[in-house]
């Protein structure tokens, strides 16, 4: 069971960090982010014989707060992709929403 919390516990650290590294490229302070999360889960490091607390707790924060950096990520992603820019051909919009045009009679 140890073995198990470990290696998802080491997933949420990898996903986590990654996360930091998309916005590493528009904030410098994302490495030192990176450091003290980083610094947070070898602190509160169990072995198979103890059982902290605080352990599941971290895990269970850093979780959340990984998955507000994904939603952040994503959410700018679609904000970049559907924001308004300004007056859109006909074409361009219906290859936004998916539509086909009718092909002009020549």
């Amino acid at each position: 069971m140890a073995t198990v919390t470990k290696i998802a516990s080491s997933r949420t650290l990898k996903q986590l960090l990654s996360e930091l590294k998309h916005i590493s490229s528009n904030e410098g302070s994302a490495s030192l982010a990176a450091k003290y999360i980083s610094d947070q889960y070898r602190r509160f490091e169990t072995t198979e014989q103890q059982h902290c607390r605080a352990k599941e707790e971290l895990q269970f924060t850093a979780d959340t707060y990984r998955c507000y950096l994904e939603s952040v990520r994503k959410l700018k992603e679609l904000n970049d992709v559907y924001r308004g820019k300004g007056e859109r051909s006909i074409r361009d919009t219906a290859d936004m929403v998916g539509f086909k045009l009718p092909h002009d009679p020549k």
